[in-house]
C-alpha cells in the first residue's frame, strides 16, 4: 500500500498587503469660488483609507504666481507624524460618470511632518482654467474629483507547503522473480546438470540469454524434451547462472567461499557466461577477477581472459605482469606452465609490453 508522506521541503511566500479605496469630492457652484484669489483653497473634509487620514485640496485659481492660470488639486495626508507606503490617482469626473486622471503616483512614502505629504509635488500643473472650462467635466456649474489612494502595509510572508507526495517503493520485481525460482512454480523446463535437476521457465531464460532464447524457442526446440541435459558445467556453476537469471545478482553464499573457492567460482562463471551470452553477467566475473590479480592467480586469469575475449581483463593481466618485481612468484605457479604450453604468444605481449616499459 503506498504511503503519504509529509513534504520534505517548505517555501516561503512574500505578498504585498494593500488596501485600496477611492474618495469623491464634490464641488458645487464652481463660478461662484473662482476668482477667490491664488492660494485660496477649498478642503473637502477627512476621510480615512488604510488606517490612515487624508484630505483633498482644490485651489481654483492655482496655488502660486507660477501657476495661476490652472487650476491645482493635491492629496494630503493628514495622520500626525505618519509614515504612510502608498499611490494615488487624482481624476476628474464627467457628467457621465467617465474618468479622466489628472495625476497618477506611484507608490512612494507620504511623510505627514515633510512636503512630501502631498501628491503631486507642490507646484505641479494640473489643467489651465479655460481648457477645465470649456470641457465635459465641468456639468452644470460643478465639479467631481475622485482620489483612488492605494496604502501598501508591511507585507505577508507566509509559509507554503508543498503536497504531501506519495512515496514509491524501489522496483520490487527482481524479488519476484527471484521467488518465482525458488518456488519452482509453473516452471515447464527441467535441466539436468551432472545428474542434478533444476527447474526453470522458458520464457525467463529466453528473455536473459540468446542463447537459451534459441535453444528453447528456435527452430530445434521440437526436437528438445522438455529435460535439457547441460553438459561440462558444473551444478554449482550451472545453479548459480540462474540464480543471477532471475535475480540479476551473484548468489550470497558466493561470499561465504574461501578465497580459493571464491575465484574459482567466479572463473567458471565467466565461461558460463560466455557461452550464454550473457554480456553483463561476463563483465562482473571480470570485474571480481580484476580486483583479485596476484602474482598467484594472474596466468590463469590471463588465460582464460584471452580465450573468452575479455579484452580489458586480459589487459589489466599484462599491465601487472610486465611492471611485476616478482616474477620469478609469477613463473612458478601451474597457470603459467599452462600458459606456456597453451598460448606462448601471450607472454610475447607480455615481453614487448615490458620493453616498452623499460625505453620510456
Amino acid at each position: 500500500t503506498p504511503r503519504i508522506m509529509p513534504a520534505t521541503k517548505t517555501v516561503s511566500r512574500c505578498t504585498p498587503v494593500k488596501v485600496e479605496d477611492s474618495y469623491v469630492f464634490e464641488i458645487c457652484g464652481y463660478s461662484h469660488h473662482k476668482g477667490m484669489g491664488i492660494g485660496k483653497v477649498i478642503r473637502s473634509g477627512s476621510f480615512s483609507v488604510g488606517g490612515h487620514e487624508w484630505e483633498i485640496r482644490f485651489y481654483p485659481d492655482g496655488d502660486g504666481q507660477h501657476n495661476e492660470d490652472h487650476m491645482a488639486i493635491y492629496l494630503e495626508l493628514l495622520s500626525k507624524d505618519a509614515r504612510v507606503h502608498a499611490s494615488c490617482d487624482l481624476r476628474l469626473v464627467d457628467g457621465e460618470g467617465l474618468l479622466c486622471s489628472l495625476h497618477k503616483t506611484d507608490p512612494r512614502m507620504f511623510c505627514q511632518n515633510m512636503e512630501s505629504r502631498f501628491a503631486p509635488p507642490i507646484g505641479t500643473h494640473f489643467i489651465k482654467r479655460g481648457e477645465f472650462e470649456a470641457s465635459v467635466y465641468l456639468h452644470e456649474d460643478s465639479l467631481k474629483i475622485n482620489c483612488a489612494i492605494t496604502v501598501i502595509k508591511e507585507p505577508r510572508v507566509s509559509e507554503i507547503k508543498p503536497p504531501p507526495r506519495i512515496e514509491v517503493p524501489p522496483s520490487d520485481i527482481i524479488s519476484h522473480l527471484g521467488s518465482l525460482l525458488e518456488a519452482k512454480e509453473k516452471a515447464d523446463v527441467t535441466f539436468s546438470v551432472a545428474g542434478e535437476t533444476f527447474m526453470a521457465h522458458k520464457i525467463i531464460l529466453a528473455m536473459r540469454s540468446p542463447v537459451f532464447e534459441a535453444e528453447l524457442y528456435g527452430p530445434m526446440r521440437e526436437t528438445r524434451a522438455q529435460l535439457v541435459t547441460i553438459q561440462e558445467m558444473q551444478p554449482d556453476v550451472f545453479k548459480a547462472l540462474l540464480y543471477f537469471i532471475y535475480n540479476d545478482a551473484l548468489p550470497a553464499a558466493f561470499d561465504d567461499l574461501e578465497r580459493e573457492g571464491h575465484i574459482e567460482m567466479v572463473r567458471h562463471l565467466l565461461v558460463a557466461a560466455d557461452r550464454y551470452a550473457m554480456e553483463r553477467l561476463k563483465l562482473l566475473c571480470q570485474s571480481l577477477l580484476c580486483e583479485d590479480i596476484n602474482v598467484q592467480t594472474v596466468a590463469t586469469t590471463l588465460g582464460l581472459s584471452d580465450q573468452h575475449h575479455c579484452d580489458g581483463l586480459k589487459d589489466a593481466c599484462i599491465e601487472f605482469m610486465s611492471t611485476s618485481q616478482d616474477m620469478d612468484a609469477v613463473v612458478a605457479t601451474p597457470g603459467y606452465g599452462d600458459l606456456k604450453r597453451n598460448c606462448p604468444y601471450l607472454l610475447v605481449d607480455v615481453l614487448e609490453r615490458s620493453s616498452k616499459l623499460r625505453k620510456t
